[in-house]
């Protein structure tokens, strides 16, 4: 996903600042079911193609690739963190940053009105990380001259905690 540029900077990453929110959207269980039952059945119908020494090969072999790719999928996290003294806070989704200051509004989109806020409702500039396995979504509208991006739209499980945070202005 492209980020947004201006709200981007190389931000040193500090281990003593914990988020004061901190999701991360992982894919459903049953996908991790399907994924790995999808490469049992194909690792056992080479094992029965191929049997003798190396029939445990074909599970070894495959195995680890549903589970890259859904860890691959999940890897998208979501946090709000305090700045230093004197400086506000930031909205971290994936390697996008946004300054908590240039905030001037947030609003929960709910599971039912997803698909219009990213269909005939979705302004080209907006910056947009959506999951399509997590229905309800946050709007952040930016007041930042500076910056042709007028709000940002993220997938988030907990809409409402994320909006307290963010200040729910």
């Amino acid at each position: 996903m492209p980020e947004n540029p201006q709200h981007a900077p190389a931000a040193s990453h500090d281990p003593a600042t914990a988020p004061r929110y901190s999701e991360r959207l992982w894919v459903p269980i049953w996908w991790w079911l399907a994924g790995l039952g999808v490469a049992g059945l194909l690792a056992a119908e080479i094992h029965m193609g191929a049997p003798g020494l190396f029939a445990w090969l074909p599970y070894v072999l495959l195995f680890p690739f549903p589970v890259w790719g859904l860890l691959w999928l999940s890897r998208l996290r979501v946090e709000v963190v305090d700045g230093a003294p004197g400086s506000p806070g930031e909205l971290r989704v994936g390697r996008a940053r946004l300054p908590l200051d240039v905030i001037s509004r947030v609003a929960v989109v709910p599971g039912t009105a997803k698909s219009a806020a990213l269909g005939r409702q979705l302004d080209p500039t907006a910056f947009v990380q959506h999951r399509t396995w997590v229905k309800p979504m946050v709007l952040i509208v930016l007041d930042d001259p500076e910056d042709p991006t007028p709000y940002w739209l993220v997938s988030t499980r907990h809409p409402e905690k994320l909006a307290a945070e963010l200040g729910g202005r």
